[in-house]
């Protein structure tokens, strides 16, 4: 039983790892389709018009590389300054919740040794918070419900843990939604790219393709617009945090559950075993356990009695009686009643006193 439980749990093991791998497959499959025609295109025109501007300036590809090279350096200076306690809170609060946008990065050796131990430190803790944090809004939550079911006088109160799910899912939602209509409003993106940067935030995948606070000098000008940045980004990872638990819990105790019916079925079928001293031997529908000391008494006495008529028979003979009323002791606890005929005497000692009656008469002539 214990070799069927781990061959099912590996089983289940083996099909979540290829589940992973063809969804990996498909999603590769997809973006290539969607992405690669355009990567193309714009590489094409970008490559186009570089050739344009060095081709009006005359310049060399040395100078032009330099160039570039000093552009990209200088794009994160371009949104204002970055290291005053405003930015730094928002860049802090990008390395704990493993976000990561990179639009603003150590330089300083100083700087590069101490946001490796920040991080080791920050993202445990917020990781744990965020998660009491979620759990707390789940009580909340669940609360609410109960408290709605016996404001309708409804008989079962329960909430079923599938309502918990819906409300928070809901609940995420909201909060995608009106984050990007406010990101849309500061930031004139559009909605579909603000949906896609709070998306993108939320999820702590953080691309950097898009990131807020950084026009017009947001970080040291519109302090309001940082306020709300950081509260959205703190709240809607608690929401999102308290949906993926649910989620995460619900598949959790789907596999619990499993393993706990097959643990019952395993200590069923170990309560129900019967342990058999000896061979077993069926005959008729009955079942017969010969022991050990059972096997030997009829070793005996295969050994004692002999066929021959010479005169040591007698004794033989006698001592093979004996010691077949000790195998008749016997077979009274181990067998059934079966090997009896319609009087009750034993077949095997019919055949024995006639084999004997037929040795007696040739001696006696």
């Amino acid at each position: 039983m214990k070799s069927k439980i781990m061959k099912r749990q590996n089983v289940r093991t083996l099909s979540l790892i290829v589940c992973t791998f063809t969804y990996l497959l498909v999603g590769a499959a997809l973006f290539d389709a969607l992405e690669s025609r355009y990567e193309v295109e714009r590489r094409a025109d970008l490559l186009e018009d570089e050739m344009m501007f060095r081709n009006k300036y005359n310049m060399t590809p040395t100078d032009f590389e330099i160039l570039r090279k000093n552009v990209e350096r200088t794009v994160p200076y371009y949104s204002g300054i970055q290291w005053k306690f405003s930015g730094s809170f928002y860049f802090a609060l990008t390395v704990v919740t493993v976000i990561g946008y990179g639009h603003s990065t150590p330089q300083t050796v100083g700087g590069k040794i101490f946001c490796m131990f920040y991080a080791v430190a920050g993202i445990p803790l917020c990781i744990i918070m965020f998660q009491s944090v979620g759990e707390r809004l789940n009580v909340f939550i669940t609360y609410t419900l109960k408290k709605i079911r016996k404001c309708l006088k409804l008989r079962n109160r329960t909430v079923p843990e599938t309502h918990v799910i819906l409300v928070t899912m809901n609940l995420s939602t909201l909060v995608l939604t009106s984050g990007a209509l406010m990101f849309d409003h500061y930031e004139h993106w559009g909605f579909l790219d603000s949906l896609y940067y709070c998306f993108i935030t939320l999820t702590t995948i953080g691309f950097g393709d898009y990131v807020a606070l950084q026009k017009d000098d947001a970080l040291q000008e519109k302090l309001h617009y940082v306020v709300f940045s950081l509260i959205f980004i703190l709240f809607g990872l608690t929401v999102i945090s308290a949906a993926m638990n649910l989620l995460v819990l619900r598949f959790l105790t789907m596999n619990t559950e499993d393993e706990r019916r097959d643990e019952l079925e395993a200590a069923a079928a170990a309560q129900n075993a019967i342990h058999l001293d000896g061979d077993v031997i069926t005959s008729n529908g009955n079942v017969h356990v010969v022991s050990n000391a059972q096997e030997r008494a009829a070793v005996e006495y295969s050994e004692v009695i002999s066929v021959c008529s010479c005169s040591c028979y007698k004794w033989s003979s006698n001592r093979g009686k004996e010691v077949q009323n000790n195998r008749r002791r016997n077979q009274s606890i181990f067998t059934t009643t079966s090997g009896k005929n319609n009087y009750g005497r034993d077949d095997s000692s019919e055949e024995g006193d006639s084999f004997l009656q037929y040795h007696s008469k040739r001696n006696s002539l």
